[in-house]
């Protein structure tokens, strides 16, 4: 497409001293304008694409994709309702489990936290609950023992170690209308679960079976969990296997309650493709300032190849390539810097939190308590190839003005 003494006089115009010192100055800064434009925008893809990640592997790894509940009350043919569920074949897994509300009490501390009873061996089918909790406590968690493993956030909160005792208190509902007395219980720490998020505030679990006696559930439970194999459409998948089911029951899926993470990812991801392609077409607009001086500065040189036999075109593609030298240059930088700073972006950040002393996302409101990060060369070659062709943009102009001058008004001038 391009002839290679265009590709070789540009290049020979891009690499030689300018005469006039704010032609340099200009071009320099809008290499320098494209490489950081093009970092920021891959560092922050990187930082969406970590969220993302997070969100699918840590959250709805150990949440569950769907939950049936008794409308009429807890679910007494539970077991049924599972072997329903399974029979669907986006149905991976279906676990029983009850749902508390408790009063966590260690001393003079106080935690409103969700206590979740369920079946360690069905549970491990639906959630990936045990790979946060270690091996040892999750085999021995089962009935009669009177265990808990609480959240990592609660435990700190309460000051509470694996093996000390807290108090649970209940509430009690019966037929009469008058304000009950909590039941209390009192429970030991069997393991803690670690997830460094919002979960680790909240959560608690006990065994199925402590949890159906606390509750006065006798066999029922509260519902039933599903695991499914297209996560993003749990709530269709949800809806479809809730309307074979012998159950009243209502549906629920990850998407009502955790669904706006991901949507807030998406959307950022968008506004970052918009500011990456406004950050990086600023940056290109001063390649059209660096070319227009450049011709200036570079007429009579313009003027001596007309004379010896230049075409228009052979003029303009050498000043297009002078443009794309600048836009290369600083995409190929930009990259480089982007992809080593998002790299070790997690650490660069907990190293700046360490330094200020101050935590930026907090584990009691954030789905995770640390920066995330994941580079995709898909993004990286985005972002280079957007730069790249908005400096082609850019050079049009200013060529196509070289392309127009008259060789004998610039010689006559001189």
């Amino acid at each position: 497409m391009f002839s290679s003494l265009s590709l070789f006089i540009g290049g020979r115009f891009s690499r030689a001293k300018q005469r006039n010192k704010m032609v340099s100055f200009i071009s320099l800064s809008s290499t320098i304008g494209i490489t950081v434009g093009v970092a920021v925008i891959i560092i922050g893809l990187s930082a969406m694409n970590g969220f993302e990640r997070e969100l699918k592997d840590r959250v709805l790894s150990v949440i569950s994709h769907g939950e049936f509940e008794g409308v009429r009350g807890p679910i007494q043919e539970w077991k049924s309702v599972i072997q329903q569920s399974q029979l669907h074949p986006k149905v991976e897994a279906a676990a029983p489990f009850v749902k508390l509300t408790a009063l966590a009490e260690k001393g003079q501390q106080l935690k409103a936290i969700e206590v979740r009873g369920v079946d360690p061996t069905l549970e491990s089918k639906v959630s990936n609950l045990s790979h946060y909790i270690d091996s040892d406590v999750w085999q021995q968690f089962t009935p009669g023992k009177k265990q808990v493993i609480l959240g990592k956030g609660i435990a700190d909160l309460l000051n509470v170690n694996v093996g000390d005792f807290l108090t649970l208190m209940i509430p009690t509902s019966g037929a009469t209308t008058k304000v009950q007395a909590p039941k209390r219980v009192r429970v030991q720490v069997a393991g803690l679960l670690t997830l460094n998020g919002q979960i680790d505030h909240s959560l608690a679990l006990v065994p199925l079976e402590d949890a159906q006696l606390y509750a006065k559930l006798g066999s029922a439970v509260s519902g039933v969990a599903l695991k499914v194999t297209d996560v993003l459409d749990a709530t269709q998948i949800i809806r479809e296997v809730g309307n074979t089911l012998d159950e009243y029951v209502y549906l629920r899926s990850w998407q009502q309650k955790y669904g706006f993470l991901y949507r807030d990812i998406q959307l950022v991801r968008t506004i970052m493709y918009l500011v990456m392609v406004l950050v990086i077409g600023v940056a290109s607009f001063n390649i059209v300032s660096t070319l227009m001086m450049a011709v200036k500065d570079r007429a009579s040189e313009i003027a001596i190849l007309r004379t010896m036999g230049a075409t228009d075109g052979l003029v303009k593609r050498i000043f297009v390539w002078q443009g794309v030298f600048s836009g290369v240059l600083g995409s190929i930088v930009g990259s480089v810097i982007g992809v080593l700073i998002a790299f070790n972006l997690t650490e660069l950040i907990k190293g700046l939190e360490g330094l200020i002393g101050h935590q930026f996302l907090s584990g009691d409101i954030y789905f995770v308590d640390f920066l995330p990060s994941q580079v995709n060369l898909a993004d990286v070659i985005l972002v280079s190839l957007t730069a790249i062709v908005l400096s082609l943009l850019a050079t049009w102009y200013p060529a196509s003005r070289a392309s127009k001058l008259n060789p004998a008004a610039v010689l006559s001038s001189k």
